[in-house]
């Protein structure tokens, strides 16, 4: 085996080679990394020893110019990764410029242009709807099965995993309360979710269809959109989200190109109602993607949300996003929304899990109805791959900090 080789089975191998940004130790410039095994790939410096023509898109320190690049360059250099990693005639090339993950330092891995939040889970959408209107006659608002539902957040507090959280203060009110109060949010959540990365940009007032998801989207990663449940329930009305969700949204470090999920695609849960020709996707290929998650608090597994599940697909809701004009950007970053499936323990947030703070969790150092303090919540996640593989996500852990 090549020295580079990682043992059978692990869900970092060739076939997947997620790519971030990195410094190695002791230094604090920023390269182009790709994950393989427990190691990090400075694909900069190998490309540059090689002489590749793409060397220049993998000597920065982001992943920017590799995104604005577009497909065909996406593929050429994935080849030649793929092939770098698995030749044993590049060894003598490749070896000097893999680094231990453990000792390397890690970044967000790209500069974001725009943040979306959508809302693209049926199960989390009629969850919400039973806890907060009990008494509706359905418990999706009548808009949910014809768009999907998004908000635009805020691009500038998209952190990297590893970055600790502080709890957000604002105003709240509770029911019995006769007046707002001011101070650190009380119900503080997690969403686990799954952002898309757009690559190339397009033209203002010219729509993405849904056959252009490809041509645009470069991969995806884990996300956690924290939310905090009392200050976006008082400020929510009339404009949505604001101050409860825009203080932090954490990202993994490392992007999977969806070039390595090829096998993960699946066709999407069956369309209910009739849809719009820019978001009918009856004509396409499978939309879907069969990613298992996993959402630990303080090292105890609380839920694995199945995002097979996903009513609305991220092609879908690109063609959305974009449907009024609206261009993309090199960048941007729209997120599914809170992933959940049918099943209890298949819950993407605490407010689902505990039914708005009723039914606590029991870990092992004690009850949660929402988050405390020094909470650590690490989301984790893989897809399947060719003949039985593991494509492994790259996981996104926060702390929570006092303010």
């Amino acid at each position: 085996m090549p020295p580079f080789d990682v043992p059978e089975g692990d869900p970092f191998g060739p076939h997947n080679l997620p790519y971030g940004v990195f410094s190695p130790s002791g230094s604090a410039e920023r390269r182009v990394g790709v994950r393989l095994g427990d190691r990090v790939l400075d694909a900069g410096a190998v490309a540059r020893e090689l002489g590749s023509p793409d060397a220049d898109l993998l000597a920065r320190p982001t992943l920017n110019p590799l995104l604005a690049a577009g497909p065909e360059a996406w593929s050429r250099v994935r080849t030649a990764l793929t092939t770098w990693v698995t030749d044993p005639a590049y060894g003598a090339t490749v070896e000097p410029h893999l680094h231990p993950l453990a000792e390397v330092g890690l970044h967000l891995p790209f500069e974001v242009a725009d943040y979306v939040d959508f809302y693209a889970s049926e199960n989390h959408a009629r969850n919400v709807g039973r806890i907060f209107r009990p008494d509706a006659a359905d418990s999706l608002t009548p808009n949910w099965k014809h768009l999907p539902i998004g908000y635009h957040g805020r691009a500038g507090t998209v952190v990297v995993s590893g970055t600790d959280v502080v709890r957000p203060s604002g105003q709240r009110k509770g029911p019995g309360d006769p007046e707002p109060v001011f101070g650190p949010s009380v119900r503080l959540d997690i969403e686990a979710e799954v952002g898309f990365v757009v690559g190339t940009p397009s033209a203002q007032g010219t729509p993405v269809p849904l056959t252009g998801f490809r041509e645009h989207v470069f991969g995806l990663c884990l996300l956690n959109d924290w939310s905090a449940r009392d200050i976006q329930a008082w400020e929510y009305v009339p404009l949505g989200p604001f101050l409860g969700k825009s203080f932090a949204t954490s990202v993994s470090a490392w992007i999977t190109p969806l070039a390595a999920l090829e096998h993960a695609r699946v066709t999407p849960p069956e369309r209910t109602h009739p849809l719009l020709p820019y978001l009918d996707d009856s004509g396409t290929g499978p939309g879907g993607y069969d990613l298992r998650i996993s959402v630990a608090i303080n090292g105890q597994v609380v839920s694995e949300p199945p995002f097979s599940t996903m009513y609305w697909t991220a092609a879908q809701q690109l063609a959305h996003l974009t449907v009024n004009g609206a261009s993309l950007r090199t960048g941007d970053l729209y997120a599914s929304g809170t992933v959940s499936g049918p099943a209890e323990n298949q819950r993407g947030s605490l407010l689902e899990l505990t039914w708005n703070g009723r039914d606590p969790l029991e870990l092992p150092d004690g009850k949660r109805a929402f988050l405390e303090d020094g909470d650590v919540v690490t989301l984790s996640a893989w897809a399947p791959g060719a003949d039985g593989a593991r494509v492994g996500l790259g996981e996104v852990s926060g702390r929570i900090v006092g303010s």
